[in-house]
């Protein structure tokens, strides 16, 4: 797939597409880089700011929230202004974000939220406007490896999060003196993004056709509230158990009433503000499905894994990191691969090798114990891993395919918001499920002062229990996936321009 070869932008001028790829690519790695980079953070965090686990989880679950919330608002965002500034002005948003987390007073954690919710509403604008840019700059030949370089930041990022962010609390970086500690995770990436924001607007052009639409501020409204009353109640679960009406059932009722709505409003709008009608593509749907639960599945393993390792072996938070490490460079080198074969033989062959590998890889998780060798971890998350490549960029450029190209800003919204929504659910479904197990078996605190040894090993087993049981349900989206990839059309799917 050639890149150096001349292109030309919406306005006739031309640019090089190599250069424009690389600063999306670095950009907006550096964002998604901010969605894991946490995990094994936490429990460092908690010392830091003297908090329990489910209010330092918040750092990840508001981080999905707000990035739920603002990706159906993208769609209208890329239609209606420049790609050239979306970019530049969500970069700048992501490096006012990265600031004020790497400045935070560890007096006080909402600052730290803040600056955690401004990050990832810039990547909700800039994670599915990469996308959409790269359907507009490659022809549908080439698409499939065109999302395959996508796939180095929408999927690899990610994963190689909580790896990168061990090795930085473990090299314990120092700035004029002071040491960083923590705070160097979000030090490192506002470096590069100063530079990225700088050179945006001399080396980004415009590649997305915009369209004078109007904003339609009630179904602005009714995005807000739906999406983030529903993720919200979700994200409260781990430190309010599923049984709080008032934090948990209600927001996630309300929610779903209002996202029920909003999608009424959309079918009946000329110009909606996000076309659901996208839906009605069997294809599209039934990709999209398939990719939320491979997301399900990689987020599963990959929030409750370092926090296995750390407290059932005892791992530092960089060695953490470095078993998962080896999984997410896998991920890397199999995307664009991956890629290039879907242009060849299409999704389904793809998805259902992807996901047995990915089922028949996780099942041994369930039975991990305290004796457990690291390394033997390490090549089964990159075995799992290498399926979760084969799964998510094939069925991104499928999904995207299935569309033709004037619904591809409102496919890619809709479809990333189906992913930010899975993510958070099963964050907040295996974090609560998982405590409460723990919780359920933890022994009394009597018999600490009786049997101190064999207290240590009742709490061994209760929290082996609580990982177990998030690696089953983690295993069991892998299976559902399987089931649902048989649904997918055999071939290569392409779709031509027309209405829907």
């Amino acid at each position: 797939m050639s890149l150096s070869q001349e292109t030309h932008d919406i306005h006739g001028k031309p640019y090089n597409r190599t250069a424009m790829l690389i600063i999306l690519l670095i950009g907006t790695f550096a964002g998604v880089l901010n969605q894991t980079s946490l995990g094994t953070a936490i429990p460092t965090l908690m010392n830091s700011f003297d908090i329990k686990l489910a209010t330092a989880q918040q750092a990840t679950t508001w981080f999905l929230l707000t990035n739920g919330i603002m990706i159906p608002v993208s769609a209208y965002l890329a239609t209606k202004f420049s790609t050239k500034w979306l970019f530049t002005v969500a970069y700048a948003l992501l490096t006012i974000g990265l600031l004020i987390d790497s400045l935070a007073p560890t007096s006080n954690w909402t600052i730290f939220l803040m600056g955690r919710i401004i990050q990832a509403s810039a990547v909700g604008i800039t994670m599915p406007l990469m996308q959409v840019v790269m359907v507009n700059i490659f022809p549908p030949e080439k698409r499939g490896a065109a999302m395959g370089i996508n796939g180095l930041v929408v999927a690899l990022a990610p994963a190689i999060g909580p790896a990168l962010a061990g090795w930085i609390l473990k090299e314990n970086f120092v700035l004029f003196g002071t040491s960083l500690e923590w705070r160097a995770i979000f030090v490192l990436p506002l470096a590069i993004l100063i530079i990225i924001t700088f050179l945006s607007p001399f080396i980004l052009h415009d590649v997305v056709p915009n369209h004078p639409v109007t904003l339609d501020v009630p179904s602005l409204i009714l995005s807000i509230i739906g999406f983030g009353t529903f993720l919200w109640g979700f994200t409260n679960v781990a430190a309010d158990g599923w049984g709080d009406v008032k934090n948990v059932i209600l927001p996630i009722l309300i929610g779903i009433l209002v996202i029920g709505v909003f999608f009424m409003r959309q079918l009946k709008l000329d110009k909606p503000f996000l076309d659901v009608r996208v839906f009605k593509i069997r294809q599209f749907t039934v990709t999209t499905i398939a990719i939320a639960l491979s997301m399900m599945a990689m987020m599963g393993v990959e929030m409750m894994l370092p926090l296995y390792l750390q407290n059932v072996h005892g791992l530092s938070a960089l060695n953490s990191g470095l078993v998962l490490l080896p999984g997410a460079l896998v991920m890397g080198l199999i995307s664009p691969i991956a890629g290039g074969i879907y242009d060849k033989v299409g999704a389904r062959r793809m998805a259902l090798v992807g996901f047995t590998i990915l089922g028949v890889a996780t099942v041994p998780f369930i039975f991990l114990t305290e004796t457990t060798p690291d390394h033997f971890i390490t090549l089964l998350y990159a075995i799992r891993m290498a399926g979760i490549g084969m799964i998510m960029m094939p069925l991104t450029a499928s999904a995207m395919s299935a569309l033709p190209p004037h619904e591809a800003a409102h496919g890619t919204a809709a479809n990333n918001t189906a992913r930010q929504i899975a993510s958070a659910i099963v964050v907040a479904l295996l974090s609560s499920v998982t405590q409460n197990v723990i919780s359920n078996n933890t022994p009394a605190n009597s018999f600490k002062e009786q049997n101190p040894l064999a207290y240590a090993e009742k709490m061994l087993e209760a929290s082996l229990s609580g990982f177990h049981v998030s690696f089953t349900i983690g295993a069991s989206f892998a299976l559902v996936g399987l089931l649902v990839s048989l649904l997918l059309r055999r071939g290569k799917i392409i779709e031509k321009e027309g209405e829907l």
